[in-house]
């Protein structure tokens, strides 16, 4: 990333391409996708609480409440141009934009953003600056570093008067016993007597919202553990009881706010923070991977919602069902990794965007979308490389698109039809000054000291 001395600086040609791939730069600025976007997999996520307070935006009177932040994020992309990097890491978000609102009034936005000029192979009216506001620029780290503090500072209090809080009162989620006192009570009553262990009462913040949370999802009749719903609650106790679901999910990252130690180290979660702790453990252990036990990672067709737990299963099922061979059309067009990369998520983004990319009508839902392209064969009828072989399709559609890490360049995968050895081009390194190197290399002496002494012996 450049730092904010460095104005101007083209860094991407999204929509910029040939004239012949005009309707489709129109169409995708019109249908850009703002938001990551994420394949469907377990259960579980980030909520937030109801009435929290609303946060301005930096350059206008729009107000969004926390909430709401992503929306806040896709007004001022849309709206006003400007980015901000690594959102995650930010502690307070309400107190960060609070902070540059009131700087960006006293100071021009150039002063403190890089600048990233998108299309600039295009004519200029067409070309769009963007700002980018990330951690390059020193204040911007200063301040997310202090509000990481602040809110590390606030935390640790909040745990302080909690753990000697004896004003404390609730009641079991599972026997309904009331305890009063020391929160400590409970949470042991509910380890002991139930086997419900949510973790040690010094290391849980907000503990009275944290049970709350809990027993809003029992009362909604929901597992706490794989989050299903269930009838009634008598057989949502013997589910809990039989598969010994009495524990939390530890993938939801709603309950992270809960842990002491999701506040301990900027942008790091609690298994992040473990992990680097069993790493140290291993440093000091042999190397033992008897007890390995490797879990598939499921890929998803392009063009509906199947998964197959190996590539070659999902390859085989989209050329059954969809009569598209991806190994055959990478054979057939000579793509390289990078190609076929930029493929993949040209082809993901249409679909998401319910747009056949054979003849560019849009429809309604993925289904309709589906039959049309399947009667009309548009499946396999790919446009123009110029239209998906563009910079912009090198980021992929869906952050966890596990399709990616399966494409290769390696000759194997490829059918018999495939790339012959003489078709692979070979680049070569680049050398400034071929004569310097050879003037310089240890071959010449030695092949001067062998030279002399083949003539010495005739």
């Amino acid at each position: 990333m450049d730092s904010p001395e460095t104005k101007g600086v083209a860094v991407g040609e999204d929509g910029a391409g040939s004239s012949s791939n005009s309707k489709f730069s129109e169409a995708d600025s019109r249908d850009c996708i703002l938001e990551p976007l994420s394949l469907p997999e377990s259960p579980g996520g980030i909520t937030t609480l109801e009435g929290s307070p609303s946060v301005p935006c930096i350059f206008c009177e729009e107000h969004f409440p926390v909430a709401e932040q992503d929306k806040l994020l896709k007004h001022m992309i849309i709206e006003h141009k400007i980015v901000i990097a690594d959102v995650k890491l930010v502690a307070d978000f309400r107190r960060y934009v609070l902070y540059w609102k009131k700087r960006f009034t006293e100071q021009p936005i150039t002063d403190f953003c890089s600048v990233i000029r998108t299309n600039s192979k295009a004519p200029f009216e067409e070309q769009d600056n963007y700002f980018l506001l990330c951690d390059v620029l020193p204040e911007d780290r200063v301040l997310r570093e202090e509000l990481q503090k602040q809110r590390l500072k606030e935390i640790l209090e909040q745990q302080q008067r909690e753990r000697y809080d004896t004003s404390f009162h609730g009641v079991c989620m599972f026997c309904s016993e009331e305890f009063t006192g020391n929160r400590s009570v409970l949470l042991n009553h509910m380890a002991k007597e139930h086997a419900f262990n949510i973790g040690l009462p010094d290391n849980i913040v907000h503990c009275s919202e944290f049970l709350e949370t809990l027993q809003k999802k029992l009362d909604n009749l929901q597992c706490l553990y794989c989050e299903k719903f269930f009838r009634d609650k008598n057989t949502l106790k013997d589910h809990m009881r039989k598969k010994q679901h009495r524990k939390i999910n530890a993938k939801n990252r709603e309950y992270d706010r809960f842990y002491v130690i999701n506040y301990l180290e900027l942008g790091k979660s609690w298994e992040e923070v473990q992990l680097e702790d069993d790493r140290e453990l291993l440093d000091h252990q042999e190397d033992d991977w008897s007890d390995w036990e490797e879990h598939p990672v499921c890929a998803v067709c392009l063009f509906c919602e199947k998964q197959a737990d190996t590539t070659e299963k999902l390859r085989d099922h989209m050329e059954d069902a969809h009569e598209f061979d991806l190994l055959k059309i990478k054979s057939d067009l000579g793509l390289h990794f990078y190609q076929q990369v930029k493929l993949v998520n040209f082809i993901r983004r249409e679909v998401h965007q319910c747009r056949c990319y054979g003849c560019r009508l849009k429809f309604t839902s993925k289904a309709e979308l589906r039959n049309h392209m399947e009667k009309t064969k548009h499946i396999s009828m790919l446009p123009e490389r110029t239209t998906w072989d563009q910079p912009q399709y090198y980021f992929p559609t869906y952050e966890n698109d596990t399709l990616l890490c399966a494409l290769s360049d390696s000759e194997g995968d490829l059918s018999a039809e495939g790339l012959k050895k003489d078709d692979i081009p070979v680049i070569s390194e680049d050398v400034p000054n071929l004569q310097a190197l050879k003037q310089g290399s240890v071959l010449k002496h030695l092949l001067q000291g062998d030279g002399s002494k083949s003539q010495r012996k005739l």
